[in-house]
């Protein structure tokens, strides 16, 4: 298992044609036009983790990273998919789709609690611990330390087995076609979250 750090883009090739890919996105802050994206972290399941920095001038043009995320053939995993796709979406300007976010397949079948994080997720269905000290720090710095490529790193580095564990139950409970049609809506999800409607609820009565 290896952590390969990359600059502004992915080498080409990295990934095998139709891969599943886990993707997660460090930024500034959580105001998607405000806080600029950071970083970009790829994992297909393989064992190795791909991390894409971004500095402060860049022109975001990554035209691998770019084409691996726009691949209509290449399911793309996320925990909290909403955010990652707006952030895609706004600087890298590709829609990262199809969708599978874990988080929301946590809450349609994980009812009896209401921790959804992916700490949580991790150690209950796969027993394993992650830390997610490195959370809120500067994902900006001219460096990114070890402890913050760990983490980073650990955000994709567990999705596949995740959703493996996760469509078991999904399956069990009845859900996986309503999981589906919410994963199918989170692009618009995230577009509608840029176009300024991100805590407005267009289908309320009121």
């Amino acid at each position: 298992m290896s952590v390969f750090f990359h600059e502004e883009d992915l080498p080409e090739g990295v990934f095998a044609p139709g891969t599943s890919l886990a993707v997660d996105t460090e930024t500034m802050g959580l105001i998607t036009p405000r806080d600029r994206l950071c970083l970009v972290q790829i994992s297909d399941g393989g064992g190795d983790e791909h991390l894409v920095r971004f500095g402060p001038e860049s022109d975001y043009a990554a035209p691998n990273l770019r084409a691996v995320l726009a691949d209509p053939a290449r399911l793309k995993l996320y925990h909290f998919a909403r955010f990652d796709l707006a952030a895609i979406e706004h600087y890298l300007g590709v829609t990262a789709a199809p969708v599978y976010c874990t988080k929301i397949a946590s809450r349609l079948i994980r009812t009896y609690t209401d921790r959804h994080g992916l700490k949580e997720l991790v150690r209950e269905l796969l027993g394993e611990e992650i830390s997610k000290q490195q959370q809120s720090s500067d994902w900006g710095a001219p460096e990114i330390t070890e402890a913050q490529r760990d983490y980073a790193a650990s955000d994709v580095r567990f999705l596949h087995a995740m959703k493996t564990e996760l469509d078991k139950r999904l399956v069990r409970e009845g859900r996986m076609e309503l999981a589906q049609s919410c994963f199918d809506f989170l692009p618009a999800r995230a577009r509608l979250d840029l176009a300024g409607w991100p805590e407005v609820d267009i289908f309320a009565h009121a």
